[in-house]
């Protein structure tokens, strides 16, 4: 009687799954890790966009807008004070986005200009790494 010597034995198959686990032990790590880099990085370049936004509103209206009035301002024309009395938007292409998180971006007008920021991935104030806040003041 001749044995087929096709095929893999179950040896050789648990090898290969071993060899697989290992390999995805060290690479999913800093896979992962650059996600979260990647988010960050994200937040950071939308802070510059709403800024540059921010400032062109001003320099057209004379003031940023109010925090209650908020960034959907850029979008459109504001009501309420101050008055956007020389209002040439839309400032922003597209709809205010969410930050990577999935959560609003904080915007408040302060003495000195206004605060703009996201609190990372955490959603609280402070942190470190990806929980950290991400801000842009003026």
């Amino acid at each position: 009687m001749l044995r087929s010597t096709k095929g893999f034995t179950l040896i050789e198959l648990l090898v290969v799954i071993a060899v697989i686990a290992v390999l995805a032990g060290l690479v999913g790590p800093m896979v992962f890790r650059n996600v979260g880099d990647a988010k960050v990085t994200a937040a950071k370049a939308q802070l510059e966009l709403f800024g540059l936004a921010l400032d062109q509103y001003r320099l057209d209206n004379d003031y940023y807008p109010s925090t209650a009035q908020g960034l959907e301002a850029l979008r459109s024309a504001p009501q309420g004070e101050p008055a956007a009395r020389n209002w040439r938007g839309p400032y922003l292409k597209k709809p205010v986005p969410l930050d990577p998180w999935g959560r609003a971006y904080s915007y408040a007008v302060t003495m000195f200009g206004y605060a703009l920021f996201s609190l990372g991935r955490d959603g609280r104030e402070g942190g470190e790494g990806e929980d950290q806040d991400i801000g842009r003041d003026q």
